[in-house]
């Protein structure tokens, strides 16, 4: 083995290393909570994990917030999601998340990832139910939170994304938000350069969108 083979060997050792050292302090920070505590766990995409943000200015960072001064403490908020994952990638983390979290409500925020890759809505609608099965197995309520794909994708095809999400909603009974990025989506100011990823001025907008149907949820 040549010095530059030992040198990257040990380098890819250590990231290694150190991304296993942050995946337990992340694991263990997120499974602290009270006996008491209610658990509400967003298992979403880019736009639920502040992508382009510092984490503590994402509507899910916010959430807290409102619900602490809301009179809501008896609820701590996990976030779960994760830049670019699919429904297919929820389907397979929601398991293991449900079990440690044991959620008393679960946001499903998954799909736009799906609709951007042009995935057959049959296979986003699937997976999309097997999370509510998974999470209504658990005792959870869910709140889905929809999105939009670009109109680039032709009318057919984003018509059926669209009411994929409904069907979902209509067929279980769920709280449903058609439309997470409603008032932000159309506003070039309130989001990125990528025009896909909404900035930090976005967040509370995004927040009240959630609110106005994850309240009646609360108690």
């Amino acid at each position: 083995m040549t010095r530059r083979m030992y040198s990257v060997t040990k380098y890819c050792c250590f990231v290694g290393l150190l991304l296993i050292s942050v995946q337990s302090l992340v694991v263990k920070a997120d499974t602290t909570q009270t006996h008491n505590t209610n658990i509400i766990l967003v298992v979403g995409d880019s736009i639920s994990a502040a992508y382009g943000l510092n984490m503590q200015e994402g509507w899910v960072s916010l959430l807290q917030m409102q619900l602490d001064s809301d009179g809501y403490q008896h609820y701590q908020v996990i976030n779960a999601s994760i830049s670019g994952n699919t429904t297919g990638d929820g389907v397979g983390r929601l398991p293991k998340l449900l079990k440690v979290h044991q959620p008393k409500i679960v946001i499903i925020e998954l799909g736009g990832n799906d609709g951007l890759r042009g995935y057959p809505i049959k296979i986003m609608t699937r997976n999309l139910q097997k999370m509510v099965d998974l999470s209504v197995a658990f005792k959870a309520n869910v709140l889905l939170a929809g999105i939009e794909i670009p109109p680039n994708y032709g009318s057919y095809y984003t018509g059926l994304f669209r009411q994929g999400f409904q069907t979902i909603a209509n067929t279980n009974n769920i709280a449903f938000l058609p439309f997470i990025l409603e008032g932000v989506a159309i506003d070039p100011t309130l989001m990125q350069n990528d025009g896909i990823h909404p900035v930090a001025a976005a967040q509370p907008k995004m927040l009240s969108n959630v609110w106005d149907y994850l309240e009646p949820l609360l108690y």
